[in-house]
């Protein structure tokens, strides 16, 4: 289930600054973090879905990515992120 437009609005206006800069790292993040506990309670009850098994490693490969380009480029912003997201304990 594709997340809606009211939603994809509110991350972005939490993390990103504004509901319309979609292209902010950290909406983007906190975007893909929410499609991916979606898609992980979608595999639990599902465990034979395979296909869309591979489209979450392929959601985590880039939230990784994002992820580490932020720590290179802004640490404390990438520090915050994490905790308000709860990744990384």
């Amino acid at each position: 289930m594709p997340l809606t437009k009211e939603r994809n609005a509110q991350i972005f206006e939490q993390f990103g600054g504004s509901a319309a800069n979609t292209g902010s790292i950290e909406g983007q993040i906190a975007q893909l973090t929410e499609r991916i506990s979606q898609i992980s309670k979608h595999l639990q009850q599902n465990k034979k879905d395979f296909s869309t098994h591979r489209g979450l490693m392929q959601l985590v490969g880039k939230r990784k990515s994002l992820l580490s380009y932020l720590q290179k480029h802004n640490l404390s912003g990438y520090r915050a992120l994490i905790e308000k997201l709860g990744l990384r304990k």
